[in-house]
């Protein structure tokens, strides 16, 4: 059964890394969702977060796949397991008027987004939210402001929940 997975690989920082690391899923024709590469505190470390999509055994093949890998420090499986995760994305509107504004103004809190810039008749918004919570502003602003949205999207982030033993 195809499903959405989630790995987060700490890799040594440094140069080619990131090349080969996402070349060995294009050599394998794995179609990656999203990934996300950032230093740790240790700045020898980089961490990768990644989104694919795939059945079972093919995400067992991906995950030996990258634990053989010789920068490759730790993976780790979140498919299953409780974590909290971000996605940043920038929605810039154009030709909208003063009531459009005022529209955003109120669509921005529902979201919990920021409006970071602006100008007489654009907007840029700023969404730190879940995956789903920025399509579901996506969807909403397409609705309301049809062939007039710019959308960008960064990769996600994800880090393990804390449990209540450790509390």
């Amino acid at each position: 059964m195809m499903k959405k997975r989630w790995i987060s690989l700490f890799v040594e920082n440094d140069i080619g890394v990131l090349a080969r690391i996402s070349g060995l899923f294009s050599g394998k024709s794995y179609n990656l969702n999203s990934l996300t590469v950032g230093t740790t505190e240790d700045t020898t470390i980089s961490r990768m977060t990644i989104s694919l999509t795939s059945d079972d055994k093919t995400f067992e093949q991906v995950k030996k796949q990258l634990n053989r890998s010789v920068e490759v420090i730790k993976v780790v499986d979140f498919t299953d397991t409780a974590i909290h995760m971000k996605e940043l994305m920038f929605v810039k509107i154009h030709g909208c008027s003063e009531h459009d504004m005022r529209k955003l103004s109120y669509i921005k809190e529902i979201f919990q987004a920021k409006m970071i810039d602006y100008a007489p008749s654009t907007a840029l918004i700023e969404s730190v939210q879940t995956e789903t919570g920025n399509n579901d502003l996506i969807k909403l602003l397409e609705s309301d402001f049809s062939g007039r949205i710019e959308v960008v999207r960064g990769g996600s982030v994800a880090i393990e929940a804390i449990s209540f033993s450790e509390r």
